[in-house]
C-alpha cells in the first residue's frame, strides 16, 4: 500500500488530504500537525475549519485510510510520498520584511524529513512559495541525505475557499513541476497516476519546477489585478453616475475577457493574494524589475485604496462622524462559504470605524467570537502565522459586540456595512431592521447584494459600491485624508 502524508493540517492540508483518501481507497493517507488542538479538531465531530462537502468527505474516509495525527515524525518516516502544506507567511523582520515569503516553516520541515527518513522519497510543494524554493530545499535535503534519494515536485493548490472540496473533486486542471532529468520525470508521473484515479489526464498539466512555481504566484496576482481593476472602475462609476454593475455585464460579453471576478466589493481578502503579490513583488525587486514590481504593487494600493474610501463614505456621509454610533457589521469572513478571516476586508473597515470612535455590532454566521476579537485587536501579520505559534492575547475590543444574528447586531444601529455576502444577508426583513434602527437610517452594501431601489424605498440612505449615490452621501464631499 502506498503510504501519503501531509504535514500541515490547515485550510490546503486538511481538505486535499481527505479528497486523495476519497478517490483513492488503495492508497493510506495520513495528515500531520504539530498543533495537538488542530488534530483533535480534525478527529472530531467539530472539524477546526468550514468548507461546504468537507465534513461528508472526512467522515467518509477516517478511520478507514485517512487518519490525523500529531505523531509527525512515525508518518514522515513511513511514507513514500510527503505533502507539505506549511504555511509562507510575509516575513516581519529582517531582509524583505513586509514583502519576502518567511520559509522558516518550511526548512524546518525539510530538516525533519532529512533527519527521519530511511527510505527514498518524493517531497511535494503544495505550499505557496517563492520561484526556486524547490532549489533550497533539495540542497537541504541531499546535504543531510545519509544516501536517501529525494525528488522534489511543485503540485501548487488553486483551490478557492468556500468551493475548496468541488475544486478538488472537479478540478480545472492540476500543475505537476518537477526536474526535467530521468528521475524527475518518474517523480511527476508516479504523483500523475495518484490524480489521474479521477482527474481527466488532458487537466493535469506537468512543467519544469520554476515555471509550476511562478504559475502559482500569477495565477493569484492575475486574479487580485481583476478585482482591483473592476474596483477602480467602481469609484468612476460613482463620480460619473455609470453603474459598475452594467459596467460588468458588459465587459464579461466579451469573450476574452469573460465574466468571472467582475463583482466590485469592498476590496479583496483571504490569506494569498495580498502576500502572494508581495512576494512576487519582492521577486521582482531582486532580479532588478523594478518597473514590474511597481506594476504588482498597485494591484494591492488599489485594494487599499477601496477599503480606505468604503470607511471615508460611511464617515462623511454620517455627518463626519461615527463617535459613539452604533455601526452594525454583517459579515466578517473575507467571503461567503467559509470561516476564513485572513486579510479580510472586515478587519480594516472595522479598525478605520473604530478609529473614529463607533461602537460596532457584528454578526457572521460562522466565525467565532473569539477569532473576531483575535483579529481586531492583533497586527495582521502576527496571524499570518501557524496557530499555535500565535500570541494568545487577552485583549477585547471593547466597542465591538459580536452577536448572534442579523437582527440583534442592526437593533439601535445607526448605520449597517455588510462586508461579507452571505445569502442570508439577502433575504432578511429589512422592514423590520429599519424599523428598529435610529434616524436617518444608513445601510452601505460593500458587496452589492441588496436591491438598492427597495432599500431606499422602506427609507434607508444606501450607498452601493459603484452605483450613482443618494443625494446626501453624494453631497458628503470625501475627505481624502481619512485614511485606515
Amino acid at each position: 500500500m502506498v503510504k501519503i502524508c501531509g504535514i500541515g493540517a490547515g485550510y490546503v492540508g486538511g481538505p486535499t488530504m481527505a479528497v486523495i483518501a476519497l478517490k483513492c481507497p488503495s492508497i493510506e493517507v495520513a495528515v500531520v500537525d504539530i498543533s495537538q488542538s488542530r488534530i483533535s479538531a480534525w478527529n472530531s465531530n467539530k472539524l477546526p475549519i468550514y468548507e461546504p462537502g468537507l465534513e461528508e468527505v472526512v467522515n467518509q474516509c477516517r478511520g478507514k485510510n485517512l487518519l490525523f495525527s500529531t505523531d509527525v515524525e512515525k508518518h514522515v518516516h513511513e511514507a513514500d510520498i510527503i505533502l507539505v502544506s506549511v504555511n509562507t507567511p510575509t516575513k516581519i523582520r529582517g531582509l524583505g520584511a513586509g514583502k519576502a515569503a518567511d520559509l522558516t516553516y518550511w526548512e524546518s520541515a525539510a530538516r525533519m524529513i532529512a533527519d527521519v527518513s530511511k527510505s527514498n522519497k518524493i517531497v511535494i510543494e503544495k505550499s505557496t512559495v517563492p520561484v526556486r524554493t524547490a532549489e533550497a530545499i533539495e540542497k537541504i535535503l541531499t546535504h543531510n541525505s545519509k544516501g536517501i534519494k529525494y525528488q522534489i515536485l511543485s503540485n501548487p493548490e488553486f483551490l478557492s475557499e468556500g468551493t475548496a472540496i468541488q475544486d478538488l473533486l472537479n478540478p480545472d486542471r492540476v500543475l505537476i513541476g518537477g526536474n526535467q532529468d530521468t528521475e524527475g520525470l518518474e517523480a511527476i508521473q508516479k504523483l500523475k497516476a495518484i490524480y489521474a484515479h479521477w482527474v481527466p489526464e488532458d487537466r493535469i498539466i506537468t512543467t519544469n519546477l520554476w515555471s509550476a512555481e511562478l504559475s502559482k504566484l500569477a495565477d493569484n496576482a492575475f486574479l487580485a489585478q481583476r478585482i482591483s481593476s473592476i474596483n477602480a472602475m467602481s469609484a468612476l462609476c460613482e463620480a460619473t453616475g455609470a453603474e459598475v454593475s452594467q459596467v460588468s455585464h458588459a465587459l464579461s460579453k466579451n469573450t476574452k475577457i469573460g465574466p468571472k471576478f467582475l463583482n466590485a466589493s469592498v476590496g479583496f481578502g483571504g490569506s494569498c493574494f495580498q502576500k502572494d503579490i508581495l512576494n512576487l513583488v519582492y521577486i521582482c525587486e531582486s532580479n532588478g524589475l523594478i518597473e514590474v514590481a511597481n506594476y504588482w504593487k498597485q494591484v494591492i494600493k488599489v485594494n487599499d485604496y477601496q477599503k480606505s474610501r468604503f470607511v471615508n463614505r460611511v464617515v462623511t456621509s454620517m455627518f463626519n462622524t461615527v463617535s459613539g454610533k452604533k455601526i452594525a457589521i454583517l459579515g466578517f469572513a473575507f467571503k461567503k462559504d467559509t470561516s476564513d478571516t485572513r486579510k479580510t476586508p472586515a478587519i480594516d473597515v472595522c479598525k478605520g470605524l473604530l478609529g473614529d470612535n463607533a461602537c460596532l455590532s457584528i454578526y457572521d454566521p460562522r466565525v467565532t467570537e473569539e477569532q473576531i476579537q483575535k483579529d481586531l485587536s492583533m497586527d495582521g501579520v502576527e496571524w499570518d502565522h501557524p496557530i499555535h505559534l500565535k500570541p494568545m492575547s487577552s485583549t477585547v475590543v471593547k466597542q465591538v459586540s459580536v452577536v448572534g444574528d442579523a437582527y440583534e447586531a442592526t437593533k439601535e444601529a445607526h448605520g449597517i456595512c455588510i462586508l461579507t455576502e452571505w445569502d442570508e444577508f439577502k433575504t432578511i426583513d429589512y422592514q423590520k431592521v429599519y424599523d428598529h434602527m435610529q434616524k436617518p437610517a444608513f445601510v452601505f452594501d460593500g458587496r452589492n447584494i441588496l436591491n438598492v431601489d427597495k432599500m431606499r424605498e422602506i427609507g434607508f440612505i444606501v450607498y452601493s459600491i459603484g452605483r450613482p449615490l443618494d443625494q446626501w452621501p453624494k453631497n458628503s464631499k470625501l475627505d481624502s485624508s481619512y485614511d485606515i
